[in-house]
Parts: C-alpha cells; sequence; structure tokens
C-alpha cells in the first residue's frame, strides 16, 4: 500500500482494512470526527455534523462485523451527502434560507441505501442556495483546499470541498447543469453524473427534475463505482427511477482498453477552452490510445447555441420546485437564487416549448454522434477554477457565456452518465479535470476507462495541503 495519510486513503483500501478487522469503524469515524473539529471551521464543507448518530452507526458496523455479518465495502466507512437528500429527523436546508428549520420524517431513497450498505453518515454538506449559482447571505461558502480564493464548483461544493480534504471518505453530489462535474474537477476529485434515473431522487431536494441526477463524488474510480452500485436502482417511490437491473459498476476494470471505441472532437474540446486544461485532455487522449483504445475522431454541433436554452428550462422547472415558498417568500431568498426565481417565473409556456425543443435537438445531434463511439472524451469544465469575488458569490444573477457549460448541460439534457477524473495540475497548482461520456447505462465501461487512465497517471495521490 502506498504511503497515503489516513484521512486520504480510498474506500477500496479502507474497506480492506475493515473487513479483515486490522481496523474497526469507530476508530475510522472517530478519526474522522476530529479531522472535521479541527478543519471544517475553516472549509466550511460541513452544513450538518451528527457526531452521535455517526458514532452509533459505527458502532453498530463494528458488533456486525464481528460477529460476522459483513455487508460490503462501504460497511463501516464514513460518508456524507450534500444537504438535498433527506435524513429523518436532521435538517435538510438545501442552502435555502426558508427551509432552515426543515427537518424531515423520513430517509430519501439514497440514505436508505446507504445504511443498508452499512456506510457511517456524518453529516450533511453545504451548497448553493437552491443548488444553483450563487449563495444565500446567511449561509456559509465552502472553501476550495487547493487555494481559498478560487471557486469551489458551485452547488456541490460542499461535497467536493469534504471529498478533496479528507473529511470525509466520499459524498453525494447532485447536478443539472454541471454540479457534481464542476466542484470534482474544482477541487481534484472523481465524480459521476450517472444515467438520468439510474439513481432514485425520492426524497431529494429538486431544482429541475427532468436534469436533476444524483451521484457520488470520491478520491478514485474505483470508489465511485462502489458508491453508485450501492445508491443505484429502481425505486417504486420515484417512477422516474429505471427498471434496469443494478449491474456491478467495476466489472472490467482493471482490464485494459482494446475494442473500446473512444470519440474526441478536438475542436469541441479545445476551441476556446484553456490552453493548460486543452493540453491536459489531448494527453489523457493518447494514454488512451497506449491503454489500446481505438480514438475515433468526430465531429459534435456548435452545442452552445442549444445550451442557451438551460437557463430558461432550470429556472422554470426551479419555479415548480419552489412553489410552497416561492413567491410568498420571496424576500427571503438571496439576491442570486431570488433573481433565478423571477427569470423562471416569466418564462411562458412557449418560451418553454422553444428550449425544449433545442434540448430536442441537441440530444439527436449527440445520438448521431455516439452511433460510432463508446465512449467520448473532453474536459469537465471549460478552465481551471476561476477567482472569486463577493459579487459572483453573493451578487445577483449574471449569465454566463455558454461555454462555461458546453461541456455539462448537453449531458443532462439527455440524461448520459458520466465520469470526471484529475488529469494533472496547472502552472498555479490548480487541479484539472477530464470528463468521460457514455451511453445510457453504461457506468461500468466508463469505470473500466476512468480507471485504466487513473492508473496510468499520478493525479490521484495528489492531495491539497490543508
Amino acid at each position: 500500500m502506498r504511503e497515503t495519510p489516513f484521512h486520504f486513503r480510498t474506500i477500496t483500501e479502507i474497506s480492506e482494512e475493515i473487513a479483515s478487522k486490522r481496523l474497526s469503524p469507530v476508530e475510522v469515524t472517530t478519526a474522522m470526527l476530529e479531522r472535521i473539529e479541527q478543519l471544517d471551521s475553516q472549509l466550511k464543507s460541513y452544513a450538518t455534523v451528527i457526531a452521535e448518530q455517526a458514532m452509533a452507526a459505527a458502532q453498530a458496523a463494528e458488533r456486525e462485523i464481528t460477529n460476522g455479518m459483513y455487508r460490503g465495502p462501504l460497511h463501516g466507512i464514513p460518508i456524507a451527502v450534500k444537504d438535498l437528500c433527506f435524513t429523518k429527523s436532521v435538517r435538510t436546508m438545501g442552502g435555502v434560507e426558508v427551509l432552515a428549520e426543515h427537518v424531515p420524517a423520513f430517509d430519501g431513497t439514497v440514505i436508505t441505501k446507504l445504511a443498508s450498505a452499512g456506510a457511517v453518515l456524518l453529516g450533511k454538506l453545504n451548497l448553493t442556495e437552491g443548488a444553483m449559482g450563487g449563495y444565500n447571505p446567511n449561509f456559509a461558502i465552502p472553501q476550495n483546499p487547493w487555494n481559498p480564493d478560487r471557486w469551489t464548483g458551485s452547488s456541490s461544493s460542499g461535497s467536493g470541498v469534504a471529498t478533496a480534504a479528507g473529511l470525509c471518505f466520499g459524498s453525494l453530489g447532485s447536478d443539472t447543469g454541471g454540479s457534481i462535474r464542476f466542484p470534482s474537477a474544482a477541487c481534484g476529485v472523481v465524480g459521476i453524473k450517472p444515467t438520468w434515473g439510474r439513481v432514485s431522487r425520492y426524497g431529494v431536494l429538486a431544482l429541475a427534475e427532468s436534469m436533476d441526477h444524483v451521484g457520488p463524488m470520491t478520491r478514485s474510480v474505483a470508489d465511485a463505482g462502489i458508491l453508485l452500485e450501492a445508491i443505484a436502482g429502481s425505486d417504486p417511490n420515484d417512477p422516474t427511477s429505471l427498471p434496469d437491473p443494478v449491474p456491478n459498476m467495476l466489472e472490467g476494470v482493471g482490464q485494459d482498453l482494446r475494442g473500446i471505441r473512444i470519440g474526441f472532437d478536438e475542436h469541441y474540446a479545445t476551441n476556446g477552452i484553456d490552453v493548460e486544461l486543452a493540453d491536459a485532455v489531448r494527453a489523457g487522449v493518447d494514454i488512451l490510445s497506449d491503454q489500446g483504445a481505438e480514438i475515433v475522431e468526430v465531429e459534435l454541433p456548435d452545442v452552445d447555441e442549444y445550451v442557451s436554452a438551460w437557463p430558461t428550462l432550470c429556472a422554470a422547472e426551479a419555479v415548480a420546485a419552489h412553489a410552497a415558498t416561492y413567491p410568498s417568500q420571496r424576500d427571503a431568498y438571496g439576491p442570486w437564487f431570488r433573481g433565478w426565481l423571477d427569470m423562471g417565473a416569466k418564462v411562458t409556456g412557449a418560451v418553454y416549448a422553444k428550449a425544449n425543443n433545442l434540448r430536442a435537438a441537441c440530444t439527436g445531434h449527440l445520438r448521431r454522434v455516439f452511433q460510432e463511439i463508446d465512449v467520448l472524451v473532453c474536459p469537465s469544465m471549460s478552465a481551471p477554477p476561476h477567482a472569486i469575488t463577493p459579487e459572483i458569490l453573493y451578487g445577483a444573477y449574471d449569465p454566463r457565456h455558454p461555454k462555461f457549460q458546453r461541456f455539462t448541460v448537453p449531458y443532462n439534457y439527455n440524461g448520459a452518465p458520466t465520469l470526471s477524473v484529475p488529469c494533472g495540475m496547472n502552472s498555479e497548482g490548480l487541479p484539472l479535470s477530464i470528463q468521460f461520456v457514455g451511453k445510457h447505462l453504461a457506468e461500468p465501461l466508463l469505470c473500466r476507462v476512468g480507471h485504466a487512465y487513473e492508473s496510468a497517471t499520478p493525479w490521484q495521490d495528489l492531495h491539497p495541503d490543508v
């Protein structure tokens, strides 16, 4: 085993020691809670720490394992979840001040599934207001552990920070237009946005239900596969969840990439993109070729035109999601999200229909591209994490160029699975990220490709100095 500080080790590594009883869930959980106590007043990744419940879960896991009832690789592993996931008797705020006293009477399906796998829940993680772009002024802002003056990736920012800083062994985030991929890229961790419907959204606060995805964020590809397998599956409480059986997400991991067709559109992936990031992605394509993959030149349409429809769709659906508190408690929302909801309230049926037609056209173009390939490779976002200002964090909604979401929104539109993996550091010491996009339900193949890439590079061993 490589020399890695305990808190930065992977689920795969820790679970082996727990299963063999060389390490106890109580020891691991105690160490995590102590690290949170030491560091999170600065990093601000947690909205709520549930230390008493976590220790009780760790003790229960230890008793089960001692008695020969080992449940699998998450048994006794401390994890945390984005504060959108309903947790019984624990406040679930969604970064929204009007929900500051919201205490669910039941667990969301992902929480139930994690408990069934024996995971130890440490707490709930901070996020932007309503899982959109800005924070409520009365809520804490997670700090990027690589550089506190840089962006943490928007919505699932607490999940990215806690995972990167070793304040949990894995976390859950959600993604409507990039919010698993952006914080994974900004904080230098692995993130899977699963196929839409692969993971139940029952008991998860919505932003835009037709594009919301829940998925794992971890420090290795194998760990992401383990977490995804635990939370995936059909759910009678969520009719949009897929009935397809949950596969072994790590099937094929460790094999080379012979026979796999990986598409690359250099113009799409590099035009107008940060130069160091573009170079890192090109280098990643060469590594995939060295692993045996067939690199196929493909041509995507100008997706920026289609991405421009996303704010209309998302904002209109957000109004529906917040109908219980908007507009009745409009003034309690922060400037950024209040402006977003105000914009959504003005969207007419005809305007929404036009935007939805652009979404359908984008999905159709991508369907044709994927006829010739198994996986598409591109950046996870268009640049390293940018500098932040109070205006960016708390100010009114400010539209961004569609390039900002070029590599995210198209795969929220069509619900395709994606995997983001660290692919280097830039000259300022900030993480870079490569993204693999698959066909629907192709998460095991993405894990195979991502693991092959990860195994051929040193980036998994890089951690922020916190």
